[in-house]
């Protein structure tokens, strides 16, 4: 539905920057293939890492066109009939280009921007990414050259004969992703604090 649709850098930004999870779209020469994996954004370039043996990263980078997407599930929604049933979401489809990084200095920038996406701060908090350590991973380079969100919220949208309905329940089930109590990793000397970006974010919670 065309009123759903978003096409705004700010709408567009805010869903992939709530989002953890992207799938990357691309035509092999069998088949169409989708792959799952998180990402990070820096203005309008996404970067995605893997195994230099990852086939479908490497397949990807060797396409002209490729495409991304990001969706968030914000509720359900139930409705007096079966066929106006409907979920309250937030996704991003975006077109682009995808090339494999080669540079070490933008190989770094790129895999940093995914560790600070899972968690604003942490790169500052944590060893960097060692030259040998970049040299084992393939950094992909998704640079935006189109992309719209589409937006679905509030309750279901009836029909007019079916709000006369009897003892049917309507409305909706908001769905929302909790974040659980830190667990420490007690592998080696356990001497830090939890770090105050840390609490900060599992206060906050998910938007």
């Amino acid at each position: 539905m065309a009123e759903r649709g978003r096409y705004d850098r700010a709408s567009v930004f805010g869903i992939l920057d709530d989002g953890f999870l992207c799938h990357l779209g691309f035509a092999s020469s069998a088949q169409a293939i989708v792959v799952p994996t998180v990402y990070g954004r820096v203005d309008e370039i996404i970067y995605l890492h893997g195994a230099p043996a990852n086939h479908a990263l490497r397949r990807a980078a060797q396409n002209e066109r490729v495409c991304l997407t990001v969706s968030l599930v914000d509720g359900l929604v139930l409705a007096r009939s079966a066929f106006h049933h409907a979920v309250n979401y937030r996704s991003v489809m975006a077109f682009g280009v995808a090339s494999e990084v080669s540079g070490l200095a933008e190989k770094r920038r790129g895999a940093l921007a995914i560790v600070d996406h899972l968690l604003p701060g942490r790169t500052d908090d944590v060893r960097p990414p060692t030259d040998a350590e970049l040299r084992a991973t393939r950094v992909i380079r998704f640079e935006i050259t189109e992309a719209s969100a589409k937006v679905r919220s509030g309750g279901p949208r009836e029909s007019p004969e079916d709000l006369r309905l009897e003892n049917i329940w309507a409305g909706e089930i908001p769905l929302k992703m909790e974040l659980g109590v830190p667990v420490v990793d007690d592998q080696g000397p356990v001497h830090a604090r939890l770090p105050a970006y840390v609490s900060a974010f599992t206060e906050r919670g998910i938007p």
